[in-house]
């Protein structure tokens, strides 16, 4: 199944491909699996669903590689209606939200770090404004350090923010380090994007030494781990880790991907953990569905299926 993954991939820069499933019903089985909407509406009543079994939500208006101001504008007034509909709903203590630089303003031509620091600041502020944070996802390495930058321009602010790091990346230890300090809510994930061998672990035994590397730096630190994962290995080592760390539980999380493993989300809320859910919604779903893909195979053949069955 691993050798699937580059190929899977690709095919998320495939317009023919993206074309034919953009003229199925967005219920269709896979997409839905993973996406539950198009709509604010929609991820609202996800959330609602999610927080009413005990878990915690992260709302993701999907969206990359905004290349028009306009364009980035209108994802930031997506999140302002996401934020003020989860406030009347009485989701805000219990939810945030999760945002992309490059959808709001990061790829625009010579101004894009600029105009992407000026609408994460007013996110973060419509998000405070109604009792909840932000976390800065984390995209591909070509992104890193301007994302790390525009993160600590806006922790100067909005010292509650928080950051995403990948563990496929070999830098990601060094960049955990940094982050270790009171405060700093670190959501570690294992990394989804296609990226060369000289800078990210191409082999999955190393991403997971990676992964654990940097679970112990940031468990034995005074940071917020967000222990994104849902490997079950992992999942018993970030356990093992904060137990030995003397980590009492609300001081870390686990967070899991919306329709995946949710049995297991369900287990350790019950068994007194802190689980999040990352929850992402809107109309551009479908880079965000073949990265996951990616990262779980074995999902290719159902979702092949579903094609075949709509032909």
């Amino acid at each position: 199944m691993a050798l699937l993954r580059q190929p899977i991939l690709l095919l998320a820069r495939s317009g023919g491909v993206k074309r034919l499933m953009t003229s199925l019903p967005l219920t269709s089985g896979v997409v839905s699996g993973y996406v539950p909407g198009e709509t604010t509406q929609a991820a609202v009543e996800a959330a609602a669903g999610l927080v009413g079994e005990g878990l915690a939500v992260t709302l993701d208006f999907l969206g990359e590689d905004t290349v028009d101001e306009e364009q980035a504008g209108r994802t930031v007034q997506a999140y302002f209606d996401l934020l003020a509909a989860l406030a009347a709903a009485g989701l805000a203590r219990r939810t945030e939200v999760s945002v992309k630089l490059s959808a709001i303003g990061q790829a625009l031509p010579d101004v894009g770090d600029r105009v992407a620091l000026e609408n994460a600041r007013a996110i973060c502020r419509a998000a405070r404004n109604t009792g909840t944070t932000v976390t800065l996802d984390m995209e591909d390495h070509t992104t890193t350090d301007r994302t790390l930058s525009t993160l600590r321009a806006l922790r100067m602010d909005f010292p509650e923010t928080g950051a995403v790091l990948q563990s496929y990346l070999r830098r990601t230890e060094a960049d955990c380090r940094a982050l270790a300090y009171e405060g700093s809510r670190v959501r570690l994930c294992k990394g989804a994007y296609n990226e060369p061998d000289d800078v990210a672990y191409g082999d999955q035994a190393d991403v997971d030494k990676s992964y654990v590397r940097c679970l112990k730096i940031l468990l034995g630190s005074e940071a917020y781990p967000m222990i994104a994962t849902h490997d079950p290995r992992m999942i018993a080592i970030g356990s093992s880790l904060a137990s030995r760390y003397g980590r009492p539980r609300g001081t870390y999380e686990f967070q899991m991907l919306y329709g995946v493993r949710p049995a297991e989300q369900r287990r350790l809320a019950a068994a007194g953990e802190a689980v999040r859910v990352y929850v992402p919604y809107g109309q551009e779903w479908y880079g965000y569905l073949m990265r996951r893909l990616a990262e779980r195979p074995q999902n290719l053949a159902f979702f092949v299926r579903s094609l075949i069955s709509k032909r």
